[in-house]
């Protein structure tokens, strides 16, 4: 998957806007970061609970790679765009961006 298409799914998600984060772009809402594009490194960086974790860790164990130190610990997860497809990496960016979203926001349909 590319760096651009990530970005398209996830700017198509309700309020989300492009940041920038060390220099990367970032995806936000309501000013709070829950996905960061790694485009040198071909990867996305996103904060799953640990439920979304677990169950997106068993579908695709290879693909998911928790953030090394207290970032990992608190949920903040790797993923290799060059191993994922896109529905994958939409899943993801959803329940990524289902942490943050309030109750409203939370019942919008999926794009």
């Amino acid at each position: 998957m590319q760096p651009q298409d990530v970005r398209s799914l996830a700017l198509l998600l309700p309020e989300v806007v492009e940041g920038a984060h060390k220099g990367n772009p970032d995806f936000r809402l309501g000013g709070r970061i829950f996905a960061t594009l790694w485009v040198d490194e071909d990867r996305l960086v996103v904060r799953l609970s640990a439920d979304d974790l677990s169950s997106l860790a068993e579908a695709d164990r290879d693909l998911l790679e928790p953030v090394p130190g207290a970032w990992g610990r608190r949920g903040w997860t790797s993923i290799d765009l060059q191993e994922a497809d896109e529905d994958v990496v939409r899943t993801i960016l959803i329940a990524a961006w289902r942490r943050l979203a309030p109750a409203l926001l939370d019942e919008a349909p999926e794009p």
